[in-house]
């Protein structure tokens, strides 16, 4: 059976989500024939490198809110992160486009290695403040995951997993999909946002029944196109 999950690596709700679903997963009696794959999806596809000064003022300007809210929703952000073991630090996250990261997923699943790249790209950006559009950084963190040195190389100075990266994102406008987490199981039953473990786990019994493509439950917490994430 195969899981494919839709999210971005400046996502917060596809951290939580992927902890619930791991926990999920964890619990599935037929886990070992589950296969999951990560998709792209791009928040904010015309991001600069690297958005200057603080991300909450720069939600606060794109959504109309003061930085107080912003800020308030930074901080129930993190207690729901810290909740599922996730240490969120909003204080110096440095926000970029994300392109070049979904690329370097695209090859770490060509080496079996996407679930891994997915991890570290995604505590590098919420823990360690690291700018996720530099591809110094994303060379660096490829090697500590194992990828081999000659293909992210070459992945950097080519446009290698351009066209994937952008049929991911066709396939999630062609389904309807605006909001990440987004998790399709065998292309037929799909669930939003970062449900609990539970509906989670209902899923993937769901699936592994073949029942009807038909939702297991409302859409949950997300990062969507219009969202301030």
């Amino acid at each position: 059976m195969q899981v494919e999950i839709w999210s971005d690596v400046v996502c917060p709700w596809c951290y939580v989500g992927k902890r619930r679903f791991e926990e999920a997963l964890a619990g599935f009696e037929h886990r070992d024939e589950v296969q999951v794959r990560w998709r792209s999806f791009e928040l904010d596809p015309e991001a600069p490198g690297e958005l200057q000064g603080e991300l909450a003022a720069h939600l606060a300007r794109k959504y109309g809110r003061s930085i107080e809210q912003a800020r308030a929703m930074q901080q129930q952000l993190t207690d729901v992160g810290a909740g599922e073991g996730l240490d969120f630090r909003f204080d110096q996250a440095r926000s970029g486009n994300s392109f070049e990261a979904h690329r370097l997923l695209h090859l770490a699943g060509a080496h079996n290695l996407q679930d891994a790249m997915k991890e570290r790209l995604l505590r590098a950006y919420f823990t360690e403040g690291e700018l996720i559009s530099d591809t110094s950084l994303l060379k660096r963190l490829a090697g500590e995951v194992g990828l081999p040195a000659g293909s992210v190389d070459d992945l950097f100075s080519t446009d290698r997993y351009a066209d994937e990266v952008r049929e991911d994102e066709q396939t999630a406008a062609g389904s309807g999909i605006r909001g990440v987490p987004f998790f399709l199981v065998d292309r037929r039953l799909g669930v939003s946002g970062a449900q609990p473990a539970e509906v989670l786990g209902e899923l993937l019994r769901q699936g592994w029944e073949e029942r009807p493509a038909t939702p297991v439950a409302g859409s949950g917490e997300s990062c969507g196109v219009e969202d301030a994430c």
